[in-house]
């Protein structure tokens, strides 16, 4: 049975993934909604030849992915639940200070996945609006909670790219590269 001071800690993580996820949320729904009003059939060319505001309904997840399956949008909301309780648990049991950055890796990935959860539930698809692109090469659109995880996930891999990298192996000593 974990002691009082442990039970606090956890308390703490969890805390301040939760006020995370719920910033990140409010600025994502908060950008969707003014784009739902704004750009409804009215793009804005942000920076001539390279960003745009466009309003875009994706039904499907990452460049699509489902958005023709009959069931795509629950086994997205299946798929998101599982990743938002697999995040709470690796929070809730992280412990040292160098976890931090991680923790808010985690926390930046769950308030995208809880922002574009939202409109998958309420809306049935999700609403998506900064359009990049060069030339003839573009990016899918995309939105806040997008970036958040896109932001997270890349630290993260740079994070357990240098954990690993500086941890010695199995016999105590750091390969030489």
């Amino acid at each position: 049975r974990p002691c009082p001071r442990a039970r606090a800690e956890v308390a703490r993580r969890l805390l301040a993934w939760a006020g995370i996820i719920l910033a990140v949320v409010a600025a994502d729904q908060f950008t969707k909604w003014l784009a739902v009003d704004l750009l409804a059939g009215r793009p804005v060319n942000l920076i001539p030849g390279f960003a745009d505001l466009v309003l875009v309904y994706n039904k499907g997840a990452a460049f699509s992915l489902l958005s023709d399956h009959a069931h795509g949008r629950w086994i997205l909301v299946g798929l998101n639940c599982a990743a938002l309780a697999v995040a709470g648990w690796l929070v809730a049991r992280g412990s040292s200070g160098r976890r931090r950055g991680m923790r808010l890796c985690i926390s930046l990935i769950s308030g995208g996945a809880v922002g574009n959860l939202i409109d998958r539930l309420r809306l049935g698809q999700v609403v998506d609006f900064v359009y990049l692109h060069v030339g003839d090469y573009y990016w899918p659109a995309f939105n806040l909670a997008d970036a958040a995880i896109s932001l997270g996930g890349v630290v993260l891999a740079v994070l357990l790219w240098r954990q690993a990298d500086s941890e010695p192996t199995k016999s105590g000593v750091k390969p030489r590269n």
